[in-house]
């Protein structure tokens, strides 16, 4: 069996770095079947996902991640990864707390982002 934790975390630190520098490159994270949920917004399929991702009202941007978990997610070798942190636009001054969740599926030799998840975590009113 695969290393999850090991292969959890180093697609993070691909994730958000291919995310902060180069958006339109994970599109090859991405498949027809995958599913994002931003906030509330659920987008569906590789082409739909690209362009939500890409248009979101930032440029800019830069994670900075604070906790990586990882899981086995299925008996075929799907991992669960659960990402607190934070991250900066331009134009903000302080960061904005995130939290995201990725269900990685096997492909080949490789992985590809299943179902995405991601929150910005509001202070408790």
């Amino acid at each position: 069996m695969a290393d999850f934790d090991t292969i959890g975390k180093e697609f993070v630190k691909f994730y958000y770095a291919t995310f902060d520098s180069a958006r339109p490159n994970l599109s090859a994270l991405y498949r027809d079947n995958s599913m994002l949920t931003f906030e509330t917004q659920q987008t569906m399929g590789t082409a739909a996902i690209l362009e939500k991702l890409t248009n979101l009202p930032f440029q800019n941007v830069e994670h900075k991640t604070d906790t990586v978990d990882c899981q086995p997610a299925d008996e075929q070798g799907g991992i669960l990864v659960l990402v607190t942190g934070a991250l900066m636009t331009e134009g903000e001054q302080r960061p904005m707390s995130f939290v995201q969740t990725f269900h990685l599926k096997p492909e080949g030799q490789t992985y590809f982002v299943f179902n995405d998840i991601f929150r910005l975590v509001y202070p408790a009113a």
